[in-house]
């Protein structure tokens, strides 16, 4: 086995695979970026190396930098986590040249497995089911629009170098293929350089399921059973759990045995997952779809229902031992399902979030994998996961519902979070029969996020008052003491309720009563600081502050953000929505989120319609339209390669008169 072992990643699964190394005994050394020089996976590692700035592309995709620290540090070995190079055939080539063990398959799987058009040729000659489908490698548009009529419609466009379901587009027919083909090729060639596209039969209502294989340097192959990974938003998976709730025994039995025979065919080594469709009226039908030759962001399902780390597994693989599990090893034992914790706010349409976590804590009494603690801070540099929370039950109503009260316990105040969202959807009558297709949540109503509980506006209009009354207190005064005390004390009759206002999320303005006073303690600290930024009250409820001045509180499973307003304020506010509501629509085209403007559609004094699309932004892997309000004339304020701040004007577009 080996002594020193560098994670060539971050966040969760870099925290995850150190837990391993640590309980292995083996020495582990982290890298980070500039915007990870403080982060969790840094402090935990025996051993942290700087390899760049912030900017993936040249920290955590800089192959020669990862190596050297490698290289620096004594590292016999590398394991890449997921994402990043992961599944780089070069930069296992790297690894090899400087004589340090890649943990992961080999240059033949990497390769093979890595083109989604090559891969799905080499598996169907080996007897594995495929979709019907073709390569638009060196076709021209009009090749590939006559080889989609002759496929049929729909179609999914994707490129054929990436995973992860970026630049996936569903065309229903001929009219939709060219601007398929070029946001495809654009999301292709910036998310991995290489724009070449595959065009696949769409299978309408598909289930997504996957299966778990390992696989030795010895011959051995076997397979731990499928994930169901259906629940997912735009072609990334929110929720996956294992055993899916379709799949019967002999079902498995087939799937592993496809699972089985892809790995082979490559002469794979350590952990993968060989992806299928299976059609959602038709349990017993499947087809490939591709092979991730890496450890997968859900595989936490299935070490709780086998009880194998799999992380064990890939680095006694790597160390060329042999499997010490045999398939009849292998048993199932009850039900795991995970919610990934994405940093994004769904009433905004799911745009990323970025800011500081004030305070963090998570459930207890599941497992949580979590990239973030308490004075963290998430920017728009990576994916905008923060966390796993992953439940295990003897049945799947009991993991559904163990997870949905793990949800409601985790507390993130800081940055807007998809939990909320996450229990809505777990409470879906479809995800608890199990009835799933791929397409679920696109058919969900726009979410909404709840009403502040009782709980939550009681504290803190009573955080707000305590704050307003000490600052009263501390100014000098020569007025009674009862002006500053804002007890709401009257004379000759009973005291009056202690109120504050504040403006919601969605722009609402709130008043409420102040909870009794009671006793708070601290829940957080910034680090380096010794200033508190988290208290909690006696009824559970936990409140911070942020440096903008919006009060964050959770209580009763929800969490709200709050913007304390004074009297003045309040009735501004009151005044301006009176007047937008009988404005027409803004002529202000403004950033959804802080990014990268990846394209301007229009030309700066064209003519556009209601809806049409004026710019697109790129942030945390993830492009998001911005569309004209109203028809009129755009004047553009920004090009392509700006960087722009939330809310940053992009365009005007004035309405004719």
């Amino acid at each position: 086995m080996f002594d020193t072992v560098l994670v060539a990643n971050r966040g969760e699964i870099a925290r995850r695979v150190i837990r391993t190394l640590r309980r292995l005994g083996i020495r582990s050394v982290a890298v980070y970026s500039d915007a990870d020089a403080s982060a969790p996976h840094v402090r935990e590692a025996d051993v942290a190396v700087r390899i760049g700035p912030a900017a993936a592309a040249h920290s955590y995709l800089d192959i020669d930098a990862v190596v050297a620290a490698a290289v620096e540090t004594g590292a016999q070995a590398v394991h890449p986590g997921y994402g990043f190079l992961s599944e780089n055939v070069a930069f296992a080539r790297a690894c090899a040249a400087a004589g340090i063990v890649f943990i992961g398959p080999g240059e033949r799987a990497l390769e093979v497995m890595g083109d989604k058009i090559r891969a799905k040729d080499h598996v169907g000659g080996h007897g594995v089911p495929t979709v019907p489908g073709f390569s638009a490698a060196g076709m021209t548009d009009a090749d590939i629009a006559a080889s989609a009529e002759a496929t049929g419609y729909p179609l999914l466009v994707k490129p054929s170098a990436g995973g992860g379901g970026k630049g996936m587009q569903v065309v229903r027919s001929a009219a939709e293929l060219p601007d398929a083909l070029t946001t495809a090729r654009r999301v292709a060639a910036a998310a991995f350089g290489d724009d070449t596209l595959l065009l696949e039969r769409l299978i309408e209502r598909p289930r997504h399921i996957e299966v778990q294989v390992l696989a030795d340097a010895h011959g051995g192959v076997i397979h731990l059973g499928e994930r169901e990974c259906t629940l997912q938003r735009r072609h990334q998976k929110v929720v996956e759990e294992a055993p899916s709730p379709v799949v019967d025994a002999a079902t498995r039995e087939r799937l592993g045995a496809a699972a089985c025979a892809a790995a082979a065919s490559v002469d794979y080594r350590g952990a993968g997952t060989v992806e299928f469709l299976v059609a959602a009226d038709r349990p017993d039908e499947f087809f490939f779809i591709e092979m991730n030759t890496r450890l997968q962001v859900e595989h936490p399902v299935t070490e709780l229902v086998t009880g194998i780390d799999l992380v064990e597994q890939q680095l006694r693989i790597a160390a060329a031992e042999p499997l010490s599990i045999a398939q009849s090893d292998v048993r199932l034992a009850g039900h795991a399902i995970e919610a990934r914790v994405y940093a994004e706010s769904p009433e905004r349409g799911f745009l990323p979030a970025t800011g500081e976590v004030l305070v963090w804590r998570a459930a207890e009494g599941v497992r949580t994998d979590g990239a973030v603690e308490t004075g963290s801070t998430v920017t728009a540099d990576y994916d905008p996961m923060i966390a796993k929370v992953i439940a295990h039950a003897p049945d799947r109503t009991a993991a559904l519902q163990r997870l949905d009260a793990a949800l409601a316990d985790t507390v993130v105040l800081g940055v807007d979070t998809n939990i909320g969202f996450l229990r809505t959807l777990l409470a879906d009558d479809g995800v608890r029969g199990g009835d799933m297709d791929t397409g679920l949540i696109e058919r969900l109503p726009p979410y909404t996020a709840p009403e502040p509980p009782a709980a939550a506006l009681a504290a803190a209009a009573r955080v707000v008052t305590d704050r307003d009354a000490a600052t009263a207190a501390a100014r000098p005064s020569h007025a009674s003491g009862l002006w500053s005390a804002r007890s709401g004390w009257r004379a000759g009759g009973p005291a009056a309720p202690v109120t504050a206002a504040f403006e919601s999320g969605d722009g609402r303005i709130v008043v409420a009563a102040a909870a009794e006073p009671g006793p708070i303690v601290s829940v957080g600290a910034r680090r380096g600081s010794a200033r508190t930024v988290g208290r909690a009250l006696s009824d559970g409820v936990v409140a911070a502050t942020a440096d903008d001045g919006i009060l964050w509180v959770h209580a009763d499973g929800v969490t709200t953000a709050l913007r304390p307003l004074s009297r003045r304020a309040a009735a501004e506010l009151r005044r301006a929505a009176r007047e937008r509501g009988a404005a027409a629509s803004d002529p202000e085209l403004r950033a959804p989120m802080p990014g990268a403007v990846v394209a301007v559609h229009v030309a700066d004094g064209a003519t556009v319609a209601a809806g049409e699309r004026i710019a697109t932004i790129e942030a945390m892997k993830m492009e998001h339209p911005v569309t004209a309000p109203h028809a009129g004339t755009v004047r553009v304020d920004v090009a392509v390669g700006d960087q722009v701040r939330r809310d940053q004007v992009l365009a005007h577009v004035k309405e004719d008169d």
